[in-house]
């Protein structure tokens, strides 16, 4: 997945932004074509547009790496890649202490 440069999407009534692709080839006839399923989602995650496309010809005979599917994909919908989709880490929780013990001090004096 990617992030993107923001770009509104017309949903249910209401612009909502898109700010991620997510992309990956579902048919590769090898040496001829590859179809991509891709998505538009919002900063949750939520999916608001899908859809496929068909590389062929020259684009598909210069698909050598990854980064390459990525930006046609990208170029076909007219978005710009801003980045790498990098997930959001929760904190991790402080440790709760051990209560001390009453026991305890008394062994340590």
């Amino acid at each position: 997945m990617k992030e993107i440069q923001p770009i509104q999407i017309w949903q249910n009534g209401v612009f909502v932004e898109a700010v991620y692709l997510n992309a990956w080839a579902v048919n590769v006839t090898l040496g001829t074509s590859a179809v991509f399923c891709y998505n538009l989602l919002s900063a949750n995650q939520q999916r608001l547009q899908d859809g496929n496309l068909t590389m062929t010809g020259e684009a598909y005979a210069q698909w050598e790496v990854d980064s390459y599917a990525w930006d046609w994909v990208a170029a076909q919908l007219n978005l710009t890649i801003t980045g790498d989709y990098v997930p959001l880490v929760p904190p991790q929780p402080e440790p709760t202490p051990e209560p001390i013990v009453e026991e305890d001090i008394e062994e340590a004096i």
